[in-house]
């Protein structure tokens, strides 16, 4: 009855939990433990912050089926011993994660458990489609997002897993340190509590926020999607980033709308193959995360310093609405509506020429649904030097996007309280997350442009001209 650790990484969820299944399945005590590990700390404030919110949530979770998280903090491998040591556990499992940080962390421990004669297995779950099995007909990988909807557009993806009913308990639990001890909240610093009234944390609030989604807005997702003014979106990114539902379950829910006929269902099943090809792509080439996916923008003269620019674009003061806007949205919600995030990339890489890595860095600090994966892929599509990237001579003009997409300018009060009389309570929020030491109120004067938009433009393209991308 030697039992069984289940190491719950971004899975904190109960059905379609593959590694979870399986330990319960063996028939033996279950002990799932979370490690605030060598790859976690490695993270920025904002996802680090959601993520132990989303643990404390899975923990009152399993606590209902009469089992508890174990909570340690150290190298995953040491961790993971000591509670060999301690429990007597014959084997470990847990779900697979794909970017290089955690592939590399996971092959050691595997490599050592299984050195040391523990039975170590893990589990496919954060993807529909594991990266190795989606190739070309020549047998690679695919570099262009077109063909790989084809391909997998069409794949069976298995039926969810059903959550079980109970955990088997050990006779003695090992050791837990408490959640509260560990500050996760504590880098956020006064945007902890801005951010947290805006989350929706936990597997039955993200199957709740699913099935409102297909009941409600799928019909007009094609077109809404692009408005950030309204609520178009499922809004699911920060619960897949935790694992909190599982792709399947929203795939499925997705294909039984496009059963039933409803129109925006099969660019909803689009999207979540968008997040499946960032993953294809970073398990190919993981130098995706941190280098230009194409070498040829190793010489492209970005700027690399903190400006004052620079500053000004964190800041959201940029004297450009639409990039404003959304970064703003970002600081009071930790999320930002996914065509704001083109337009604030486009704008930081192309009309102020920094390298796409400083808004990268930035965007793991401040968003509670950074994915390292979905992360780097939009930064260099929008920077142009990855795969399937928007060409480098397509300069996003913010002003021109948001005409088209806020044409009444809600977006713009919903996050700008300068210039208003009555500025909403998102906008006045802005200041109550920001740091203090900013020192920026709703009384001040919205700021001039950092830079004349056509200007910009032609800048950029003349840092372009006759190089060979």
């Amino acid at each position: 009855m030697a039992p069984v650790i289940y190491w719950v990484r971004r899975d904190l969820r109960l059905a379609d939990n593959a590694a979870l299944l399986d330990a319960v399945g063996r028939g033996v005590p279950v002990i799932p433990v979370f490690i605030l590990d060598e790859v976690v700390e490695g993270q920025g404030a904002a996802p680090v912050f959601r993520l132990g919110r989303g643990v404390a949530a899975f923990a009152e979770t399993l606590k209902g089926l009469g089992s508890r998280l174990i909570l340690r903090r150290g190298r995953a491998l040491e961790v993971l011993r000591a509670l060999v040591a301690e429990t007597g556990a014959g084997a470990v499992v847990w779900n697979r994660l794909y970017d290089p940080a955690s592939k590399a962390r996971d092959s050691a421990v595997k490599a050592a458990l299984s050195d040391d004669g523990i039975a170590v297995q893990s589990f496919a779950g954060h993807l529909m489609f594991e990266p190795w099995t989606v190739e070309t007909k020549t047998g690679g990988y695919y570099k262009v997002f077109t063909p790989f909807w084809k391909t997998v557009r069409g794949r069976d993806v298995a039926l969810p897993l059903a959550a079980p009913s109970a955990l088997p308990a050990p006779q003695d639990w090992p050791e837990s340190d408490r959640l509260a001890d560990w500050a996760l909240d504590a880098p956020m610093r006064r945007g902890a509590e801005v951010v947290a009234r805006h989350m929706v944390v936990g597997e039955a609030a993200a199957q709740d926020r699913l099935a409102e989604f297909i009941e409600t807005r799928v019909d007009d997702y094609d077109s809404a999607r692009d408005r950030p003014g309204v609520e178009g979106t499922s809004g699911l990114s920060e619960n897949l980033t935790y694992g909190e539902i599982s792709p399947a379950v929203c795939w499925h829910a997705g294909q039984r709308a496009m059963a039933q006929g409803r129109k925006g269902a099969e660019t909803f099943c689009k999207e979540l193959a968008w997040r499946e090809f960032a993953y294809h792509l970073t398990h190919h080439t993981p130098r995706i995360v941190d280098r230009n996916w194409k070498e040829a923008w190793d010489a492209f003269p970005w700027r690399t310093e903190e400006t004052d620019a620079v500053r000004r674009w964190k800041q959201g003061r940029t004297g450009e609405p639409f990039v404003d806007a959304a970064m703003r949205e970002m600081y009071v919600t930790g999320t930002m509506h996914n065509r704001g995030r083109m337009i604030v990339a486009s704008y930081l890489t192309k009309h102020l020429m920094t390298h796409w890595r400083i808004g990268q860095a930035w965007f793991e600090a401040c968003l509670i649904d950074w994915d390292p994966a979905n992360n780097a892929m939009g930064w260099q599509w929008a920077a142009g030097s990855g795969p399937d990237a928007s060409p480098f001579f397509r300069i996003f003009n913010p002003e021109t996007q948001l005409a088209k997409f806020d044409p009444k300018g809600r977006y713009r009060r919903m996050w700008i309280a300068e210039g208003q009389d009555d500025p909403p309570k998102t906008a006045l929020s802005y200041f109550d997350a920001i740091p203090e030491h900013w020192a920026l109120s709703p009384a001040d004067s919205y700021p001039d442009r950092i830079v004349d938009l056509a200007e910009g433009r032609q800048r950029a393209l003349a840092a372009y001209k006759n190089r060979d991308f």
